[in-house]
């Protein structure tokens, strides 16, 4: 049994792939499978996936039918055996000591996650533009960091058992040692302690309810501020970039629908409390705002639906500051309440 399972969804990726395929072969740590997710791309990235597989038998390839980024996830997850998971987009890469240092830490404190950042010298869209124009193939792109050695005696780590007092989605300045936004892949799963939490198919900004549902039940975690993940999106293809905002707001929404009860039935009076004001406001605003700036009238009616669905739950009933009270009175002007 791998000791790492790496569950890689694949879907028209063909000039990053052998970037992200790449940087799984040249980790430190050895002992490892790569679940790669064919899910129906229309390129070259399968016969990329079985140049891999016939290279190295711990690449696997799994074929389905186009089903989404949560769909592909989850069925990664069905094939997985290792004892931890880590999730890697195929247009992304990691650090080569990446498996070496979270496995490392997972077992040293019996943790359930264990966290990591990404190199914020790829943080902004100028950044990533600049760096893709350089005259390299795609299959070469990194930043000096990513060629940096860690030593693992040097790294510093807070361990908690309450990592929903210790995540945010706000935008604010982070605390010491804080987990920022809900980022699927920043993190090292312990494969027992997710494998009962799906990914909600067929939306994006999928990340906010899995992340909600893995923090409620309470995991124990590792923070790092290790740079460990190189995120660099592609403004033509992106799933992001690509979306309309109301279906962003649309997708947001059906996250709070499915993990609001979870929360509203699990929760302590203080988790309840900090989820709402670090996580369930800030999407909300950005749900809101999405909705106000669409153009298409029928879009704002289908949004108004779904608010009103919301509403009815009670999931505008207790903002968490002046600035959530503000953000109430426009959604209940909103919904005419």
């Amino acid at each position: 049994m791998p000791a790492i399972s790496v569950i890689i969804p694949v879907y028209n990726v063909e000039r990053f792939l052998r970037r992200c395929l790449n940087s799984v072969l040249n980790q430190t740590f050895s002992n490892w499978e790569a679940i790669c997710v064919n899910d129906g791309s229309p390129d070259n990235s399968a016969a990329i996936l079985e140049e891999y597989a016939a290279r190295d038998k711990r690449f696997k390839v799994i074929t389905k039918t186009n089903g989404g980024l949560s769909d592909a996830r989850n069925v990664g997850m069905q094939h997985a055996t290792g004892k931890y998971v880590l999730y890697l987009d195929s247009d992304d890469s990691i650090h080569p000591q990446t498996m070496e240092f979270t496995y490392k830490l997972a077992e040293k404190n019996n943790a359930d996650v264990v966290n990591f950042r990404k190199d914020l010298k790829l943080r902004t869209k100028l950044l990533v533009k600049k760096f893709l124009k350089r005259p390299v193939s795609y299959d070469e792109v990194a930043t000096q960091r990513m060629k940096k050695k860690y030593n693992l005696n040097h790294v510093c780590t807070k361990v908690t058992d309450e990592i929903i007092f210790n995540s945010t989605e706000r935008s604010h300045r982070l605390k010491y040692m804080q987990v920022k936004h809900c980022y699927v892949w920043q993190n090292l799963y312990r494969r027992e302690f997710i494998k009962d939490i799906p990914f909600i198919k067929g939306i994006i900004m999928e990340d906010f309810p899995w992340w909600s549902e893995v923090m409620i039940h309470r995991p124990r975690v590792v923070i790092t501020r290790l740079p460990f993940y190189l995120y660099m999106p592609d403004d033509n293809n992106s799933i992001m970039a690509s979306s309309k905002r109301i279906k962003k707001a649309l997708c947001v929404a059906a996250g709070i629908k499915h993990i609001f009860p979870i929360y509203r039935d699990m929760a302590t009076d203080k988790e309840l409390n900090s989820w709402g004001r670090e996580f369930l406001w800030p999407y909300i605003i950005h749900m809101y705002r999405d909705t106000m700036r669409a153009t298409e009238q029928s879009d704002r009616d289908q949004a108004k639906e779904v608010f009103n669905d919301l509403y009815k739950i009670g999931v505008f009933d207790n903002p968490k500051s002046c600035k959530h009270r503000r953000y109430q009175k426009k959604i209940f002007k909103f919904l005419g309440v």
